[in-house]
């Protein structure tokens, strides 16, 4: 009799464990699918904030709820003409500017300049500056300007902005191609960390 009681939980729990399996991957699709995603780093247009082979975790929730900030790092498509792939390639930068944003380089100081309010941006990659060269935009409603840390490295808002020919729509990303937020570090373990606002966006004013 006691064999009896014991097998029939054994039984059950086998028989029930391809269906905890299956729920366990539906569940791991969706959130992959609609709340967080993990990327590689492949080049170094974000060095130092994050460097080649670097895991970052992106959040692709927040932006159903409201518009990318100034400061916060992002993943999105890429258009055809950043990334020269008709597929489609992700790429991750940092959003400089959005809808209404007036953009100038640079100050006296050699800094961006962001609705009359200069910007000290300590993530830039030593020896970088701001920009390559001089320029002045206005931001479209919908999009973003986005750059990368590694200034010299990156393509970016500023690069396809001289590359069209001063066009501002090709410059810029279209808020809805924005597939989330990068709000951390997890791999490697020794350079885990949180990608927060830097304070210095904090007194930026609106347009």
């Amino acid at each position: 009799m006691i064999d009896e009681q014991t097998e029939k939980p054994r039984s059950s729990f086998w028989k029930e464990l391809p269906i905890l399996l299956g729920v366990a991957i539906l569940v791991a699709v969706l959130v992959r699918a609609f709340v967080l995603q993990t990327f590689f780093i492949p080049s170094p247009s974000m060095e130092n904030t994050l460097k080649i082979d670097d895991r970052v975790l992106v959040n692709k929730l927040v932006y159903d709820f409201r518009s990318p900030h100034r400061g916060e790092v992002i993943v999105f498509e890429a258009p055809t003409e950043w990334s020269g792939n008709p597929d489609g390639e992700d790429f991750i930068k940092r959003v400089i500017g959005v809808g209404g944003d007036h953009v100038v380089c640079c100050d006296a100081q050699d800094r961006l300049v962001i609705n009359g309010r200069s910007l000290d941006e300590p993530y830039i990659y030593p020896g970088n500056k701001p920009a390559d060269q001089d320029f002045e935009i206005t931001v479209p409603q919908g999009r973003l300007w986005v750059m990368g840390d590694h200034r010299e490295a990156s393509g970016d808002s500023l690069e396809h902005w001289q590359q069209s020919g001063q066009d501002i729509t090709e410059a810029t990303i279209p808020e809805d191609q924005v597939v989330g937020r990068a709000f951390t570090v997890f791999w490697p373990v020794s350079r885990a960390t949180w990608l927060t606002v830097p304070k210095q966006f904090d007194g930026i004013p609106n347009p």
